[in-house]
């Protein structure tokens, strides 16, 4: 089985060393880049598992990074190394396209466990058989990213199609805030939280072509997807 590759865009130097010599001792391929450019034509050129991303970085900083990285691959992981830890720039990074975010300084064990989450899940998407759903009178295809109504269809993002598919699979039914952020982010967090809401207004935005749908906001509880 090949090596994880990992794109690691860490302009600290004796930190990069540090994670990336970790990192190969857990068994990951690493590409290690200085600046935010760098690390994007790496990006292109390589066949890119997980990234690892700083946000203060030369030339192309981690948000506009990540960014480019999201306008190719919704499915691969993106976290955040990074000594900021204002609320603002935790938000940013989530709505930039970032899957988490760890705080300098850190352990590397907490590092690992972490990536390995992200490359499970992947995995996981990468195998599912195609999973379509029927909502009213739209088609849900979420292999595909794509809602399909009478008058055409659209494409969703990863999160918006994984977070679309949680409450198809619970249609009518009322699910906590805790759980939808258990079972589409992978823990619940505030900052996650924010994310949150900001792609449930995304989703709602899609399945406006069927006036019969609804995605409500129980308040102080969490939300349904009511499919008549």
């Amino acid at each position: 089985m090949s090596k994880a590759k990992v794109l690691l865009a860490e302009d600290d130097t004796n930190l990069a060393f540090v994670i990336k010599d970790n990192l190969q001792d857990a068994d990951f391929e690493v590409v290690h880049c200085t600046d935010g450019e760098a690390a994007w034509q790496q990006f292109q050129k390589k066949d890119i598992d997980i990234c690892l991303l700083d946000i203060n970085m030369p030339i192309r900083d981690g948000f506009s990074l990540a960014k480019k990285i999201r306008q190719q691959s919704d499915v691969v992981p993106i976290l955040f190394i990074t000594a900021k830890s204002l609320e603002e720039d935790r938000i940013k990074g989530f709505l930039t396209g970032a899957d988490d975010y760890i705080t300098k300084p850190f352990s590397m064990q907490e590092l690992l466990l972490r990536m390995e989450v992200f490359l499970r899940r992947t995995k996981k998407l990468q195998s599912d058989a195609a999973e379509e759903f029927t909502l009213g009178q739209l088609k849900f295809v979420y292999h595909d990213l794509k809602i399909t109504s009478a008058e055409g269809s659209t494409t969703l993002t990863q999160k918006e199609a994984d977070l679309l598919k949680f409450f198809a699979l619970h249609p009518n039914k009322i699910l906590k805030r805790e759980e939808v952020l258990l079972n589409v982010w992978g823990k619940d967090d505030y900052f996650l939280g924010r994310s949150m809401d900001v792609f449930i207004t995304k989703v709602r935005k899609h399945l406006k072509a069927d006036p019969a749908i609804a995605l409500e906001t129980i308040h102080g509880v969490g939300f349904r997807l009511v499919v008549g």
